[in-house]
């Protein structure tokens, strides 16, 4: 698909859905920065940042676009993280920043640069922040090892990349597997339309990819604009997402952005660690209907029949009720596959690699649940949902509920004698 050409120059108005994205990214940055920052001894945390189209930063009506999002939210949430650490008794802590904004066009580069100084002075007068803003006029899917080379040098393990591409093939697969792999703590957020991945599979150039002859027919009947908007679409579609990407980082989210007219764009998060998934799934439920998810609404959110099963999750107040029917049987079910017990940290391992579930509602049903209790360290038991840790332990009960038992036996055995 061609490169999409916005002229900033002149003024760029912003498309809805680009808006709902810069919400979650608004949001998902400031609960990272958070959630890395929030050890009471730690006193300076280094991140680089890369957003590869950047763009010219405005659009019209003073919108702002990512690369002004990242600097504004750097120098907010510096000031409140302080403030939260002063009254807590803690030592002020410093956070510097690597941002790498990059574009191929450039007048697009040349505009973010007179755009982004307001913003720079402000982050300059921050004594708790430190950002170098490194301006790149290149052409990602060419540079990309370029980029990454320069990225190296910075010697930090926290690397946060944003691939909002227009397209597919520009941030490939292969580009956010190796993001992911590269960095001991690496996260990436990438956009594409799916009409372009329908593209990349049905080009000439990308006739040799290893693709099954049932996806090229699923392919085709995704491709049929009549279907966008129906539900049976959008689960296919999200199924097709996440096999093509499941493999480029331990946590995906294949979700796309909601839009009842037809499922167009979708904004995946791809994280190295449990805690970037599970905070993510957090965000998208502050922001209920931002994006959607078809399927199940549980642990295994894709493991559903089509002919029979699955259902929009909105990650709305209804949603979050149906997964918790879900989770009072998932998360049972998951610590028997293990055996009788599961450390929690492997636990949220196993469970957050697919699952659209609020981390508050799993934390809530393994309290609840009669079939599991919460074993601390020292071999007490938990009473309290906001008090697990990563440290505890899930353990099965020696009396199973009547439900779980039959839950576990084998098909054949349920339809047997009463």
């Amino acid at each position: 698909m061609p490169q999409k050409h916005f002229d900033w120059a002149v003024g760029v108005r912003i498309p809805e859905h680009t808006k709902e994205k810069h919400l979650v990214l608004q949001d998902y940055f400031r609960e990272y920065l958070t959630t890395r920052c929030q050890l009471p001894k730690q006193e300076k945390f280094r991140l680089v940042v890369v957003d590869a189209f950047c763009g010219g930063g405005l659009y019209e009506g003073g919108e702002l676009g990512s690369p002004l999002l990242f600097l504004d939210e750097l120098d907010q949430s510096a000031k409140n993280i302080n403030t939260h650490r002063i009254s807590q008794g803690f030592k002020p802590l410093k956070i510097e920043c690597l941002l790498v904004l990059n574009d191929a066009d450039q007048i697009a580069i040349e505009t973010l640069k007179k755009n982004a100084t307001p913003f720079t002075v402000k982050v300059e007068e921050n004594p708790n922040l430190s950002v170098e803003v490194l301006y790149l006029n290149r052409d990602f899917e060419q540079d990309y090892l370029k980029i990454k080379e320069l990225v190296q040098r910075a010697r930090c393990s926290n690397v946060f990349f944003c691939l909002d591409q227009y397209g597919y093939s520009k941030a490939t697969p292969a580009v956010v597997r190796d993001i992911i792999s590269s960095w001991k703590s690496s996260e990436v957020l990438l956009t594409f339309t799916f009409s372009s991945l329908l593209t990349y599979y049905s080009s000439a150039n990308s006739s040799s990819l290893p693709i099954s002859n049932e996806l090229r027919i699923q392919f085709e009947h995704l491709s049929d604009s009549s279907n966008l908007s129906r539900n049976e679409w959008l689960g296919r579609a999200e199924k097709i997402v996440f096999e093509e990407l499941k493999g480029c980082a331990p946590f995906v989210s294949p979700f796309s952005i909601n839009n009842p007219n037809g499922w167009r764009y979708w904004l995946m998060h791809f994280a190295s660690s449990y805690r970037g998934r599970q905070v993510y799934n957090d965000i998208l439920h502050s922001h209920q209907s931002t994006q959607v998810h078809f399927g199940r609404s549980g642990l295994r959110m894709l493991s559903y029949d089509p002919s029979n099963e699955g259902q929009l999750y909105l990650f709305d107040s209804d949603s979050r009720k149906n997964a918790s029917d879900s989770l009072h049987s998932d998360i049972p079910k998951l610590i028997a596959e293990s055996g009788d017990s599961l450390g929690v940290q492997e636990f949220y391992q196993l469970a957050y690699s697919e699952t659209p579930a609020h981390s508050d509602d799993i934390h809530k049903v393994m309290m609840e649940s009669p079939d599991i209790q919460i074993i601390t360290d020292n071999g007490g038991e938990r009473r309290s949902a906001n008090q697990i840790k990563s440290t505890d332990i899930i353990r099965l009960n020696n009396q199973k509920s009547f439900s779980f038992a039959f839950l576990k036996q084998p098909k054949d055995q349920r339809k047997g004698t009463v």
